[in-house]
């Protein structure tokens, strides 16, 4: 029996299992599919690269083929792995633009989610470098920043002359240098700032669990166990979770809930629609024909997901040192791990992307919706080998996708994935974004800044011209970005496909599900303008003191 019981140990699971269990008077369990963050890989920044696609601390995943990727079926990376996606992500640190937060307030008729009413709990858990020395920082910026937090903030331990050429061309083509991408509008071309501590990655079960949680009596942490539903029932009328069944390496458990107790699906984007489908929760042309019984119609579980499909560039330089060569010798390599045994820096403190940029793919816009993340290296694929040339990849996103697509479960074995359908540039307005997009990289590459370097594109190259022929393009070489988000969205009463209401509680026949919550990337009603896992840890935030602030009311024993 729990007081609270938290499904998925991932960005949002590990902040809110600190919070909760800061009471001990308050039992509270987190459950974890995968397994324990002890792989070496993991707090190497560039070990990304060995976590991503291996079974560890990957779901594994793969999209339905895409008509939009020319048939194309993409790796679709979830962390399976204590700290979930902050185990074995980019370590970008990026809240995305006040106007994203706003609009979460408009969809759900909820001020609580403006940007100023967002702020205070982003600073909450933060802890800012530049505050080190707060008399370094002006006095706007440690009005937007917090320090003393739990989630560590830093700067890049390495730079890159090339990376600097492009952030000078950036600036040539019209596209103003910042050195704060997350005071609220994030427009410009600067170095991003990453979730490290000395040159290792801070996931969110370094920051949130070990150093309270592991010591709390009142805290358990069971890895290695799978929810494969939720216990539900209906009492006077109305629907309620009373726990969950769990496949734990002893068999199978029934976790309950105690009165007034609540239990809140944590498991991301993909995990927690996965979870209410096999529950019941869903939609009914769906759980009918897998046999499910109908607990809740809900049309929006697993519906509206949102990513960032980012379109890779490769432009090969002359007379600049990038990865791709200084990495292609054995000397090469044990350079490189000297550097970082001996001093915490070099390529293997890398973020997989160093240099970002925010712009407009049109003067028109009132708001930047492109993010460029740009790389001194380049390969053909995600996990294939470096180039044997120097070259440098620009990446870049829509940030604001018209295109939605669904996570359905493919029968009632939680064990097996469901199917993923992002429908990638399946509107009209999201071809005409990439193919100005990339345009804008070219224009970028032929400013004065990179002149110096002779860039020349090689991926998608210069024989696609026309917005049908780069739209077409960018379909064969774009990859995700690893954003999922919105398969459960908050929205007011009157909008039928929301899943749960403006303070995270899972829509019902007469109101909510009684002890019930969604707090996770699911609940974003629009993906924010900018990497997803820092907005992830402020609705956890919010949701903390919602849980806490609810469980100081009477409550009537079921």
């Amino acid at each position: 029996m729990f007081d609270y019981i938290i499904v998925g140990a991932g960005t949002a699971g590990c902040l809110l299992a600190n919070r909760l269990s800061a009471n001990p008077d308050k039992r509270v369990l987190l459950l974890e599919a995968g397994g324990k963050d002890d792989y070496h890989w993991i707090h190497i920044p560039v070990g990304y690269l060995h976590c991503i696609g291996n079974p560890r601390t990957d779901w594994l995943y793969q999209t339905e083929p895409e008509p939009g990727l020319n048939g194309r079926a993409l790796r679709y990376p979830r962390g399976k792995v204590l700290g979930g996606c902050s185990s074995i992500n980019g370590m970008i640190y990026m809240r995305g633009q006040s106007r994203d937060y706003d609009g979460w307030a408009a969809a759900t008729g909820d001020p609580a989610w403006r940007w100023d009413a967002c702020l205070p709990f982003f600073k909450q858990h933060e802890n800012h470098w530049r505050l080190d020395q707060p008399a370094g920082a002006s006095a706007a910026f440690k009005a937007a920043h917090g320090h003393g937090g739990e989630w560590r903030i830093e700067r890049q331990r390495l730079r890159w002359d090339v990376l600097d050429a492009f952030a000078q061309a950036a600036v040539q083509a019209g596209i103003p240098a910042t050195e704060d991408f997350n005071a609220g509008n994030n427009e410009g071309v600067g170095y991003f700032e990453v979730n490290q501590r000395q040159g290792l990655r801070w996931n969110t079960a370094k920051a949130f669990l070990r150093p309270l949680c592991y010591a709390r009596s009142n805290f358990e942490l069971w890895t290695g166990s799978m929810v494969q539903r939720l216990k539900l029932e209906h009492i006077d009328g109305q629907l309620q979770c009373l726990g969950a069944e769990v496949r734990t390496p002893a068999g199978l458990e029934n976790v309950k809930l105690n009165p007034g107790g609540e239990l809140l699906l944590a498991a991301g984007a993909i995990g927690t629609p996965q979870i209410l489908q096999l529950s019941g929760i869903g939609p009914a042309d769906l759980l009918h024909g897998l046999g499910i019984v109908i607990q809740q119609a809900l049309p929006g579980v697993g519906a509206n997901l949102q990513d960032h499909l980012q379109i890779r560039s490769v432009f090969k330089v002359e007379g600049a040192a990038t990865l791709n060569t200084r990495a292609a010798s054995l000397f090469g390599k044990a350079k490189i791990a000297l550097e970082y045994a001996l001093k915490r820096t070099g390529p293997m403190s890398m973020a997989p992307s160093q240099l970002g940029a925010f712009t407009r793919s049109s003067p028109d816009l009132a708001w930047p919706d492109l993010e460029y993340h740009v790389q001194p290296l380049s390969l053909e694929a995600f996990g294939e080998p470096l180039h044997s040339f120097n070259a440098i990849t620009a990446s870049v996103c829509n940030l604001n996708p018209s295109s939605r697509g669904s996570v359905r479960i493919r029968s009632a074995d939680p064990a097996q994935a469901p199917a993923i359908a992002p429908n990638y540039l399946s509107t009209e307005q999201d071809r005409r974004t990439a193919a100005a997009s990339l345009r804008l990289t070219r224009t970028i590459l032929a400013q004065p800044a990179l002149a110096a370097y002779r860039p020349e594109e090689y991926k998608p190259g210069p024989q696609y011209q026309s917005d049908e022929e780069l739209a077409a393009i960018a379909g064969e070489i774009a990859t995700t970005i690893f954003h999922p988000a919105g398969t459960c969205k908050m929205g007011s009463t009157d909008d039928a496909t929301a899943v749960v209401d403006s303070r995270l509680r899972v829509r019902g026949a007469n109101g909510v599900i009684q002890g019930l919550r969604v707090v996770d990337a699911s609940v974003m009603p629009s993906i924010t303008s900018g990497n997803t896992n820092s907005p992830t840890l402020m609705i956890a935030e919010k949701a903390a003191a919602w849980v806490l602030a609810d469980a100081r009311k009477p409550v009537k024993a079921a």
